[in-house]
Formats: structure tokens, sequence, C-alpha cells
């Protein structure tokens, strides 16, 4: 029965981890930009220039 009570626990902590991460990743306006990801796809790379071999 000790064991429940310990890995209730334990959930609860990694749980509350997890949350505290997500909601510092919305603070820290990580989720902003919703449409460039979407969108990049779309469109090719500029070519890098080349460089002059001597």
């Amino acid at each position: 029965m000790s064991v429940i009570i310990i890995l209730i626990i334990a959930s609860i902590t990694i749980a509350s981890l997890f949350l505290a991460a997500f909601l510092w990743g919305v603070k820290s306006g990580q989720f902003e930009d919703d449409y460039s990801p979407a969108s990049r796809i779309l469109f090719d790379d500029k070519p890098a220039p080349e460089k002059e071999i001597k």
C-alpha cells in the first residue's frame, strides 16, 4: 500500500514539473509564432554563397 502512495506522489511531482515547464514556455513566448512553421516548408531556401578557392 505504501508503494501506491509513493507512486502517486512521484507522478504528481513529475506532472507539476511538466506543467511548470509548459507555463514557462507560454510566458516566455515560445508558442507565439504559429504561422511561419506551417508555411516555411512551401518556400525554397536561399542558396549559400559559394566561397572562392585560392
